[in-house]
């Protein structure tokens, strides 16, 4: 089973977006689909050589054409990148993916980590902006002190 054979409605790659082109086409090229991403083409071709990516069709020319669903995999695959998860773990989640439906546990498991990790990053980051407004804040106060020393 492909990440594409998927047969739940929520699916795997996250939520569909909204048709990318007006025109409703489902086929993009590699080119298309770095200017949609913002990933190179050395990135989606590495994606695909590393198992990130499920097979990608390709025309009768040999050129890849991906499809919405690949796109909406990649929107899945930008979001772990954000989460910190390590590309090794990203791989992993995408064979569970096409291992279908008996790998549910492994991949909350595996999902279920990652958002801790976030969550603990979070609560870090958090501590560092209440550090920064109080520095803004002292900065602030020793600024306006100043000011009014300095018009007496």
């Amino acid at each position: 089973m492909t990440v594409r054979e998927t047969t739940r409605t929520d699916s795997c790659a996250g939520p569909r977006q909204q048709d990318r082109r007006p025109d409703g086409r489902d086929r993009y090229t590699i080119s298309e689909v770095a200017a949609l991403t913002g990933l190179t083409a050395h990135t989606l071709r590495w994606y695909e050589r590393i198992g990130l990516m499920p097979h990608i069709d390709r025309s009768h020319t040999g050129q890849r054409r991906y499809t919405n669903r690949d796109l909406d995999w990649l929107d899945l695959v930008g979001k772990l990148r954000l989460t910190g998860m390590p590309v090794a773990d990203m791989v992993r989640y995408a064979e569970l993916v096409r291992e279908g439906d008996h790998t549910y546990g492994e991949r909350f498991d595996l999902l279920k980590s990652t958002r801790e990790d976030v969550l603990a990053r979070i609560a870090e980051l958090q501590g560092t902006l209440a550090v920064l407004d109080r520095k803004i804040s002292f900065y602030a106060d020793a600024g306006q002190a100043l000011a009014s020393e300095g018009s007496r």
